[in-house]
């Protein structure tokens, strides 16, 4: 990744390349949203994984075109506001949902990365009128790896594999979200059956890892685009788990060209 993109990834709270921050009341605590609001179309909504927040989404963010992209830190990650609660799957669901509707967000073409897809396939199977398209970089979990254990050993591996010029991206989430609350949010993470929740989306699903990703290898990959009712899925060459950061300028290229042939369609 270019010093231009970690700059912007660590631009929050200022306004940069257009993104700007706001802070939503929801649910009683305070939701950051980094948005850009330029652009025509159906709006893009980035969710992120375990332990991080909005910055290492900022390559992909950037790179996106068509509607305006709004990209959110989860509960207790991020700017965002820090409850007692570790949230579940389901919880972080609710909260974005209820954000959604707060800013009358609706259609919107959902792209998210390792956690953030679990949330975002809840999101599409209890509110279909809020995802018109889902783009799933490397998603969790694995139904071969469903511990907290095996999870975190995978990530290990991936963690050699990644590039380090990511490094003070991700030292900046943990950080915000503190150690404690990333092991409990993973041990309910494992929790959550993705698996049984894909053949519930309605909407069009590309499902993307890259390269050299230990979390989501490419039989789990194949695995759920036969659950899911409609599904592609494709790869990100030289990239790790961490495709939407080391790799985002490919990541929106494909996600735009997804999203768009199935607009084309309806």
């Amino acid at each position: 990744m270019s010093p231009a993109q970690r700059r912007l990834a660590h631009a929050a709270p200022r306004t940069a390349d257009g993104f700007v921050s706001r802070w939503t009341p929801v649910g009683g605590l305070r939701l950051h949203v980094r948005s850009r609001a330029a652009g025509v179309g159906p709006p893009w909504v980035l969710l992120h994984g375990l332990a991080v927040s909005h910055r290492y989404l900022m390559p992909t963010a950037a790179a996106l075109t068509g509607g305006p992209v709004h990209v959110p830190d989860l509960p207790g990650f991020g700017l965002s506001g820090k409850p007692r609660q570790v949230y579940n799957v389901e919880q972080h669901c609710a909260v974005v949902a209820a954000w959604m509707d707060a800013e009358g967000l609706t259609g919107a073409r959902v792209l998210a990365n390792s956690l953030g897809c679990q949330v975002a396939v809840e999101l599409a199977a209890q509110r279909p009128d809020l995802v018109s398209a889902l783009v799933l970089v490397g998603p969790t979990v694995d139904p071969a790896a469903p511990t907290a254990a095996a999870q975190a050993g995978r990530w290990l591996v991936d963690l050699a594999r990644e590039d380090p010029r990511q490094a003070s991206i991700i030292a900046a989430d943990v950080r915000d979200a503190r150690p404690r609350r990333i092991l409990s949010t993973l041990r309910l993470s494992v929790r959550h059956r993705i698996d049984h929740r894909l053949p519930l989306v309605q909407a069009p699903v590309l499902f993307l890892r890259g390269e050299h990703d230990p979390i989501a290898p490419t039989r789990w990959l194949a695995q759920a685009a036969r659950l899911t009712p409609e599904a592609v899925t494709g790869v990100v060459p030289a990239a790790a788990h961490n495709a939407i950061t080391t790799a985002g300028v490919v990541v929106a290229r494909l996600a735009v060209a997804f999203a768009d042939r199935y607009a084309a369609r309806t």
